[in-house]
C-alpha cells in the first residue's frame, strides 16, 4: 500500500483516552479478536447494546485470513453498523501479537489505530529496541502502541510458548521509559487458547499473581496494564462441544471473579478470544447434530452469532465493568 490511510478517516479512535477513564474509572476496556463477519456483528451488536467502549483485535493469522483490504472497510462497516443501532461507539482496531515492524508498519498504514509489538520472546535489550523502533513510527500518526513483558503460556493462532515467564516488576519503569509505549501487556498467570491450566482431577485453576500486578502498579502508577489469555473457557460451552461431537478435555480458563478483580485495578484492557470461539463452535456443532438437513450457513452461523451477542454483553456488564462507559 503505497499511501497512509488515517484510522480518523475510518472512523476509529485509538486507546490513550479509553484507558485513562478506564483506570480513573475502575474498569477494563473489552479486546475481542475475530476471524469473519458473524464475529464482528457479534462484538458491534453486544457492545452498542451495552453501551460499552470497544477494541476490535486482529492477530496476524486473522489478517492474513480475512485480507487486509477487507478489514479496513469491515471496520469501517462496523462504525457506521454502530451509528446505525444508534450508539456513537468508541471503537479501536488493533493489531493483536504483532511479531515484526513490518507487520505492524502494514497495520498503521492499512488503517488500525493502535498495534501490539510481542518482543516478549526476545532478550529484554532488543525488546526495548524492537518496540522502540514500532513506537517512534507509530506516534507519527497517533496510533497506540502496547508492549510485553513477561511470556504467557499457550497457544493462540502463531504464538506459542510452553512455559509462563512472569513479568519483572524491576524492569517495567525502565521498560516503559525507554520505550514510549502506551500499555504494558504482563504475565501473571493468565495463558494463551483454551487448555491454560493442567490440571489434575479435583484440582482448580491456580489464582492470578495479584502481588506481582500489585508491586508493578507501584512502579509504574496510573499506567495502562493488559491481560492477555483471560477467556474464562466458559464450561457450558465445552460441555456443549463435547456433548455434540467434539473434544476438549481438560479445558479451563481464568475465573471471572479474578478478572473483576483485575479489572478494578490499573488492569484496563482484558483480552478475550478462546471465549468467542468456544460460544461459535458449541452452536454450530449443536445446530448441524440437531438439524442435519440444513446446508444454509446463515442459519448455523446467526445461531452462532446470537450467542456470541449474549456471552459479550455478559462480560461487559458482569466481568470487565464497561457497559454504560460509551
Amino acid at each position: 500500500m503505497s499511501k497512509v490511510v488515517s484510522y480518523k478517516d475510518i472512523g476509529l479512535v485509538n486507546s490513550r483516552e479509553l484507558f485513562r477513564h478506564a483506570v480513573a474509572g475502575g474498569y477494563a476496556i473489552p479486546a475481542y479478536n475475530f476471524n469473519n463477519l458473524e464475529q464482528l456483528q457479534a462484538i458491534v451488536i453486544a457492545c452498542a447494546e451495552t453501551r460499552s467502549p470497544v477494541i476490535m483485535q486482529v492477530s496476524k493469522g486473522a489478517r492474513n485470513y480475512a485480507n487486509e483490504t477487507m478489514l479496513r472497510y469491515m471496520a469501517m462497516g462496523a462504525v457506521e453498523m454502530a451509528r446505525e443501532i444508534g450508539v456513537d461507539l468508541p471503537i479501536v482496531l488493533h493489531l493483536d501479537h504483532g511479531d515484526s515492524f513490518e507487520l505492524c508498519k502494514s497495520c498503521i498504514d492499512s488503517g488500525f489505530s493502535s498495534v501490539m509489538i510481542d518482543g516478549s520472546h526476545l532478550p529484554y535489550d532488543e525488546n526495548v529496541a524492537l518496540t522502540s523502533k514500532v513506537v517512534e513510527y507509530a506516534h507519527q500518526y497517533d496510533v497506540t502502541v502496547e508492549g510485553e513483558l513477561g511470556v504467557l503460556a499457550g497457544i493462540e493462532d502463531e504464538v506459542v510458548a510452553e512455559e509462563s515467564t512472569y513479568t519483572q516488576p524491576d524492569e517495567v519503569e525502565d521498560f516503559v521509559q525507554k520505550t514510549g509505549v502506551d500499555s504494558l501487556a504482563i504475565s501473571i498467570g493468565t495463558s494463551h487458547g483454551a487448555f491454560k491450566f493442567k490440571l489434575k482431577e479435583g484440582e482448580s485453576a491456580p489464582p492470578l499473581r495479584f502481588d506481582i500486578l500489585e508491586e508493578i502498579e507501584k512502579r509504574i502508577p496510573g499506567f495502562p496494564i493488559v491481560l492477555h489469555g483471560a477467556s474464562s473457557v466458559v464450561p457450558a460451552y465445552v460441555e456443549l462441544i463435547n456433548q455434540y461431537g467434539g473434544k476438549l478435555d481438560g479445558a479451563v480458563g481464568v475465573s471471572e471473579d479474578q478478572l473483576r478483580r483485575a479489572a478494578k485495578s490499573a488492569v484496563c484492557k482484558i483480552n478475550i478470544d478462546s471465549d468467542g470461539r468456544l460460544a461459535v463452535t458449541a452452536k454450530v456443532r449443536e445446530f448441524l447434530v440437531k438439524n442435519p438437513g440444513e446446508f444454509d450457513p446463515r442459519k448455523y452461523l446467526g445461531a452462532a452469532r446470537s450467542e456470541l451477542v449474549e456471552l459479550i454483553k455478559h462480560k461487559n456488564q458482569a466481568v470487565l465493568g464497561s457497559a454504560g462507559k460509551a
